[in-house]
C-alpha cells in the first residue's frame, strides 16, 4: 500500500469558522452555509463601520466649544455609537448559533436516512 505524504496545515486566525465540509453534507448545501456565514461577518463589520463613524462624530462634536448645543448632538451620537455595537454583536452570534443549528440538523437528517 503506498502511504500518501502528510501535508502539515496552517492554522491560521479563523474568525467565525465553525463549520467544516463533511462527506454526509452536499457541497450545495455546504456552500449556502458558507455565503451566509460571510455575510453574516460582513453585516457585524458594517454595524462596527457605523459605530465608529458615530463614535468619532460625537468626539468631534464635542470638540466644537463655540457651539454649545452640539453637545447634545455629540451626546446622542455615543449612545448610538454603543447601540449600534452592541446591537450588531447580538445578531452576528444570533445567526452564527441559528447557522450551526441548521448545520447540525441537516447532518442528523442525512445520518438518520442511511
Amino acid at each position: 500500500m503506498k502511504s500518501t505524504p502528510k501535508i502539515k496545515k496552517m492554522k491560521l486566525l479563523r474568525f467565525g469558522r465553525d463549520f467544516k465540509p463533511d462527506e454526509q453534507v452536499i457541497l450545495r448545501d455546504y456552500l449556502a452555509i458558507e455565503r451566509t456565514r460571510l455575510a453574516n461577518e460582513r453585516t457585524l463589520l458594517s454595524y462596527i463601520r457605523s459605530s465608529l463613524y458615530l463614535l468619532l462624530g460625537g468626539i468631534a462634536f464635542f470638540q466644537l466649544k463655540e457651539f454649545t448645543n452640539f453637545k447634545y448632538l455629540a451626546l446622542l451620537s455615543l449612545i448610538f455609537s454603543g447601540i449600534f455595537f452592541v446591537i450588531g454583536v447580538y445578531r452576528f452570534t444570533l445567526l452564527k448559533k441559528s447557522l450551526k443549528r441548521v448545520y447540525y440538523k441537516s447532518e442528523e437528517k442525512v445520518k438518520d436516512s442511511n
